[in-house]
């Protein structure tokens, strides 16, 4: 087997054992929480035999590994369950969100990622001098404040106080793409703000490694100008690390979303599992749990296999 074909056989093989060994510790998490599910969801008013009815309805008296194996074999075909709070098909309803916190995700990777790269390359075109202390310092601040509070403080000045975009990011199938966008205009710009710190400064270090280089040498001794350089030279061969921070990235804005909508009440799936964790529904809490390592493995697996396939001395091993 050619060495390539190998390697991504491995990364594949090891995503779906990171994806059982996260869906076990899922599911034990759920199982371990205090408290008695059939009594939250009944009531302190219930009698004994409707909470032991209910419990025999929802399985609850069967040993966790039974039902651990029903459940994962379950999910492998497509069927999450029922909400336990209005008996809606948790499948249905994921899809819904799930397709929101996608727009939303891929609206903040759409401005982000061109930006954090563009951004890296003119801190390293203007390495150490007031551009790259600039971009530097931006960002950095940025990143370390808490996301919630950005989110306040532009939904106040920008939302309230300027009244150029709605504070509360609510979407619909009958809104028009553009009515969408303004809509998420606010929690795209906290999205971006968090993840373009850490990919600005990935690729600046990843640039600059390379252009310790011996043929970067050669090219500018050839008269290339500096961006020249960086264009044709310094930036293909340093893809592999950026690609890397990026998929990092785009899993964040994915799986780490929740905060974010809860702030703006975007009716994604973080809002989705922030609402049944306060009503105890155990099937929601789970489908969304899987949801989210399923997504923040198969980014990572990704990044790695284009890491490989954009390394070219395992493309050409001999």
């Amino acid at each position: 087997m050619h060495p390539v074909m190998k390697l991504v056989a491995q990364r594949l093989a090891l995503g779906i054992l990171l994806l059982f060994a996260a869906s076990v510790l899922i599911f034990a998490g759920t199982q371990i929480l205090p408290g008695d599910v059939a009594q939250s969801i009944l009531g302190q008013s219930a009698t004994e035999k409707t909470l032991a009815n209910l419990r025999e309805q929802l399985g609850l008296n069967e040993p966790a590994v039974t039902r651990y194996f029903k459940w994962l074999f379950s999910a492998l075909q497509g069927d999450l369950g029922t909400a336990l709070t209005n008996g809606a098909d948790i499948a249905e309803s994921l899809g819904r969100r799930l397709k929101n916190t996608l727009f939303l995700a891929a609206c903040a990777a759409v401005v982000s990622v061109p930006l954090a790269i563009a951004l890296g390359l003119i801190a390293v075109r203007f390495r150490d001098r007031w551009p790259d202390k600039l971009i530097s310092a931006l960002t950095l601040t940025t990143i370390s404040i808490p996301e919630f509070l950005l989110g306040y403080v532009l939904a106040y000045f920008i939302a309230v106080k300027l009244g150029w975009a709605p504070s509360v990011a609510m979407i619909n199938d009958s809104m028009s793409l553009f009515e969408k966008l303004q809509a998420v205009a606010l929690p795209v710009a906290v999205l971006t703000m968090v993840v373009l710190a850490h990919m600005m400064r990935m690729t600046r270090a990843a640039i600059l490694n390379v252009m310790q280089s011996a043929y970067i040498e050669t090219a500018e001794l050839k008269g290339l100008s500096g961006l020249e350089v960086i264009r044709r030279h310094a930036l293909p061969n340093a893809i592999a690390p950026i690609v890397n921070v990026v998929m990092l990235n785009l899993a964040y804005l994915v799986v780490g979303v929740v905060v974010v909508e809860v702030v703006f009440v975007y009716p994604g799936l973080g809002q989705y599992l922030v609402d049944h964790v306060s009503k105890r529904d155990v099937p929601v809490v789970q489908a969304c749990g899987l949801i989210f390592a399923a997504v923040y493995i198969g980014l990572n697996m990704v990044a790695d296999i284009v890491s490989i396939l954009a390394n070219p001395r395992l493309r050409h091993p001999k």
